[in-house]
């Protein structure tokens, strides 16, 4: 069975493209500098993990040992202003322990060069520094040259998105409107997988690319529509430096600054496929490539799918390429701000369950009613629901109920009851209301989520959220103080909201 090392598995890259390997067929050894980052996927146990940092020859050396296929998907950006150079040595260093170890293949993802004869960026001249060492190692090497990767969790991916949803009117550096060739990252990992099977007198450089080249300005514009967001106002000037760009990059959104300049000097070039040779050893699909359209939409799909998570990245079981990962970074995977509280509950979890099943219509809502009534008729006021709805049955609740102005989204008997929002919100809330034993003992926990969709989600957020603490802690009060009334007097019914 083929041999394939995964380098940098910990990363956004390296992290997706493993289970693609075992998926066909492959026997997979991960090497990381930190190993412990692996544990949370779900593959952890179906690949050998080894430790290995690529600037420690000995260390390289000894994860080389046996491999047929050797995956480079190291960069140091964001290590500080010498990234340059420490890529340079951990290639050299990879290289030489490939070909003394006897290494069938590398295979590298790089970047793709710029059209024009201007001088390269620093991230750029890099890249193709690192793909012309692996490409003299005297090993067969694959060096693939992508633009802009589309998927959650790419830093060029979540920088468009960041900027996209929080400023309706962006005042932008002139390279808004260079020419961009980006390629789905379910596509870039296509090719990845497709170039293990290469023929061993293969060496060189392919160009990577979807279907679509588009400007930076374009693509922010149909991610907007794309995420249902009004239409962008973009004015480009040419006072923003590199500098100033990630700088501003930095104030909006949660990217570093140290990740983002280098990725926004890069930015100023046009970036297109000059070739698509690797078709001839890694053919398209039959339904195409992935347009840039339908790869936004794949990194859409988790949001309002039901499947909410502490924050996007933190899903432990990804079904595809598109979804995030445990590894992703926290900034990664969009906005999601999280209220959670918890408590112990002296009853039984029978008890606290009842309690929460019986929540809303008539029983209220066990925080400040007047806030709740008030909210209900804010929520008229604007075309929404509010809260006449009230609740199908006093005590009992099934998936799809309407509740006041929520929806029963999902519903663990005796665990856990989601709800999902649907009073006017500039954005996608849950209300989530769950039953944990721990220690021997009962837990109530709370945990309110919301997506803010645009800057008009943003100030909603920051707006409501001091008052969470008296809302949400009252309900949390509440709530335990009703199940330990009602494990008291279990044949009554839950008894009704109780006043802030």
């Amino acid at each position: 069975m083929t041999l394939c090392l995964v380098t940098g598995a910990t990363g956004y890259v390296g992290g997706r493209l493993v289970p693609e390997l075992l998926a066909e067929g492959y026997q997979v050894r991960c090497a990381a500098r930190s190993p412990e980052r692996l544990r949370g996927h779900p593959w952890s146990d179906q690949v050998e993990v080894v430790r290995a940092d690529v600037t420690d020859p000995e260390a390289v050396r000894g994860a080389l040992e046996g491999v047929d296929v050797a995956y480079y998907l190291i960069h140091a950006l964001g290590s500080g202003s010498d990234f340059g150079e420490t890529d340079r040595r951990s290639a050299q260093t990879f290289a030489a322990a490939a070909k003394e170890a006897g290494a069938g293949r590398i295979v590298y993802l790089g970047g793709l060069p710029p059209s024009g004869t201007e001088a390269v960026s620093e991230h750029l001249r890099s890249r193709g520094e690192v793909g012309k060492i692996l490409l003299d190692s005297g090993v067969p090497t694959a060096a693939l040259r992508a633009a802009v990767v589309i998927g959650s969790g790419s830093v060029s991916f979540e920088m468009m998105r960041y900027l996209t949803e929080r400023l309706p009117l962006m005042v932008t550096p002139r390279w808004v409107r260079c020419r961009i060739q980006p390629i789905a990252v379910r596509d870039a990992l296509r090719y990845l997988v497709g170039c293990a099977a290469l023929p061993p007198d293969v060496n060189r450089s392919f160009d990577i690319g979807g279907p679509d080249v588009l400007t930076y300005e374009d693509m922010m514009r149909r991610y907007a529509a794309l995420a249902g967001l009004r239409r962008r106002r973009i004015r480009p000037v040419g006072v923003l430096t590199p500098r100033l760009s990630s700088l501003w990059i930095g104030l909006v959104t949660p990217v570093p600054t140290g990740i983002a300049r280098p990725l926004v000097d890069s930015l100023r070039h046009e970036v297109v496929c000059r070739e698509h040779d690797i078709a001839e050893y890694v053919p398209d699909p039959p339904e195409s490539l992935v347009g840039f359209d339908q790869a936004v939409r794949l990194a859409l799909q988790r949001i309002g799918s039901g499947d909410v998570a502490t924050r996007w990245s933190s899903a432990s079981v990804p079904g595809a390429p598109s979804d995030p990962l445990p590894t992703d970074p926290d900034w990664a995977g969009g906005s999601l701000y999280v209220d959670v509280r918890e408590s112990p509950v002296d009853a039984s979890g029978d008890a606290l369950w009842q309690v929460i099943e019986s929540i809303g219509g008539d029983n209220g809502w066990y925080s400040w009613p007047l806030a709740w009534t008030a909210r209900g008729l804010f929520d008229r006021l604007v075309g929404g629901v509010g809260l006449r709805r009230g609740r199908r049955d006093p005590y009992r609740l099934r998936v799809g109920d309407s509740l006041d102005f929520w929806r029963v989204e999902e519903l663990e008997r005796g665990r856990l009851l989601r709800l999902r929002a649907e009073m006017r919100l500039p954005g996608l809330a849950w209300l989530d209301l769950s039953v944990e034993q721990r220690d021997g003992r009962t837990w109530f926990r709370q945990r309110a989520l919301f997506h803010p969709r645009g800057l008009s989600g943003q100030l909603y957020w920051w707006g409501v959220r001091p008052f969470h603490g008296i809302i949400f802690g009252r309900m949390q009060h509440n709530i335990r103080r009703a199940a330990e009334a009602h494990e008291d007097c279990p044949a009554a019914p839950p008894p009704p909201t109780l006043g802030a």
